[in-house]
């Protein structure tokens, strides 16, 4: 049987700690993303600047990660909120100190609980 999310006492709604979803800590007032561009692909990082330009959106990401494949969750919405629940069939490469990603068409803030879910996938890599 599912947990409640909510419960009512004396006309009060007292929702469960762990159903929130708290945003992912910063790193030096930094939020951490989801960003998906037109043409280099998603990737997950702490936005440093965003920067408008002729081809449209940069983002420059410090400790980037290009989330090449991702499993267990439908959309990156989700995985941006929920994390994904198939961590072994997801391809995640190591972080890079710092990566201007171009022409970005999606900024997603990510969930303290997607970012812990993201951080245990094994690194990818051949």
């Amino acid at each position: 049987m599912d947990k409640p999310e909510t419960l009512m006492i004396d006309d009060t709604k007292y929702v469960r700690a762990d159903s929130l979803k708290e945003m992912a800590s910063t790193v030096g007032g930094l939020e951490r993303c989801i960003i998906r561009s037109y043409g280099a692909g998603v990737f997950l990082g702490y936005v440093k600047e965003r920067k408008a330009e002729a081809n449209g959106i940069n983002v420059i990401l410090v400790n980037a990660k290009r989330i090449y494949y991702w499993s267990g969750a439908c959309s990156l919405t989700q995985l941006a909120i929920d994390g994904t629940k198939d961590p072994n069939n997801c391809k995640i490469t190591e972080a890079v100190a710092i990566e201007e990603i171009a022409n970005v068409i999606e900024i997603i803030p990510v969930t303290y609980n997607a970012a812990r879910s993201l951080d245990e996938v094994e690194i990818w890599k051949k």
